[in-house]
């Protein structure tokens, strides 16, 4: 991760952004069932609420896990505006070892990507035609690969130019265009031009065999914004990083007209997290501010930062995290650890339980890593 300087206030600006990375991946490492656990024990009505809301949406509609994956492609786009310069800054050598870097990442995160799809117990399919190339790593090396070049090659007004221009053209392709039978303003699962796309274009399967697969070809075009709207907020916490109150109402500001605006464009393009359509884009930028901004007040404006190192022990080794829940039985180790314990629980709490011990295993492992300074970058 890079640093903004040495002071310890930019120091503690980076653990905001290593614990809500962190507070991000929590939620996949197997804390998303925690609130119908606790449903059982309690009974209250309202955790059924919070339940819900940490399952993705079956398809028009936007749910808090739906957030998950776009902020941490926002993120992976805030540590681009904090680090990266125009190539003209760097020497001819720096520029060739950054560009080899980039395109090594951006191949690296598309083949874990594929190794996670398969990582569940089945195993590499034998078969090319069976393996499923799409994934949520290359997503986010694609959107990072993207916004990296941009900030390396162009303006800061050609990159302002470019996420209008995405957000706008993938609206008018989804909404203009006919390829077959898709398309034409038709934003069904079944109808929307992107299926044409990932039916045509994709190589391998798709998603559960889907006609439009979640990290498909064309809803690529979407999550680059994602990662250029972080470009964004990097570059804004470096200019205002000696005026924390003011970046606080810029980010607490530019949320909310985003927000504003995703709403009144969803009445006419649906939020829809498999589409990505432009709307869920301007929603989930805005969400992702909202979220950086209560970091940034709780660790750096009101300097309570004790509690910002569980989830920064999570946040500094994400890949590892994320690899890990496909790749591992976290539940058959948490029964072989915990089993016995658990079981001799009265039923009602054993859900619970059971989570807890799941994600304590997790945390474990990857102190471990961070207390030894081990952080497994691509």
């Amino acid at each position: 991760m890079p640093q903004l300087a040495s002071s310890s206030s930019n120091k503690k600006r980076l653990l905001s952004i290593d614990a809500l990375r962190g507070f991000d991946m929590f939620w996949i490492l197997g804390a998303e069932g925690v609130f119908a656990a606790l449903y059982l024990i309690t009974g209250w009505g309202f955790l059924t609420v919070f339940a819900e809301q940490m399952q993705h949406t079956s398809w028009h509609g936007f749910t808090a896990y739906d957030l998950i994956f776009p902020l941490f492609i926002f993120l992976s786009g805030v540590s681009i505006g904090l680090a990266a310069k125009p190539m003209s800054a760097y020497s001819p050598i720096q520029g060739k070892q950054k560009l080899r870097h980039a395109h090594k990442r951006l191949a690296l995160l598309v083949l874990l990507g594929i190794v996670y799809n398969h990582g569940w117990g089945g195993g590499m399919p034998a078969s090319i035609d069976e393996i499923r190339f799409a994934s949520v790593l290359g997503r986010i090396g694609l959107a990072w690969y993207v916004a990296v070049m941009l900030v390396w090659y162009t303006s800061i007004r050609s990159q302002w130019w470019v996420a209008i221009g995405l957000l706008l053209g993938y609206w008018l392709i989804q909404t203009t265009v006919t390829l077959g039978s898709y398309g034409g303003g038709d934003f069904s699962a079944n109808g929307a031009i992107n299926a044409w796309f990932d039916q045509t274009l994709l190589p391998g399967i798709t998603y559960q065999n889907t006609l439009i697969d979640p990290e498909g070809l064309l809803s690529n075009l979407g999550s680059i914004v994602n990662a250029l709207a972080g470009v964004f907020v990097g570059r804004h916490l470096i200019k205002y990083q000696q005026q924390p109150k003011k970046l606080l109402s810029h980010l607490v500001g530019s949320a909310l007209i985003l927000l504003l605006l995703a709403y009144g464009w969803g009445v006419v393009l649906p939020i829809n997290k498999t589409l990505w359509s432009s709307s869920f884009v301007l929603l989930t930028c805005g969400y992702s501010i909202l979220l950086l901004a209560l970091f940034y007040w709780i660790i750096d404006v009101l300097n309570i930062t004790r509690w910002a190192w569980v989830f920064a022990v999570i946040g500094t080794n994400s890949i590892v995290a994320y690899l890990g829940t496909s790749l591992i039985d976290w539940k058959f180790s948490a029964n072989s650890l915990f089993g016995g314990v658990i079981t001799a629980m009265p039923t009602q709490f054993q859900p619970l339980a059971h989570i807890v011990a799941i994600l304590l295993i997790q945390w474990l492992i990857l102190y471990w890593l961070y207390s030894r300074k081990i952080f497994i970058k691509v």
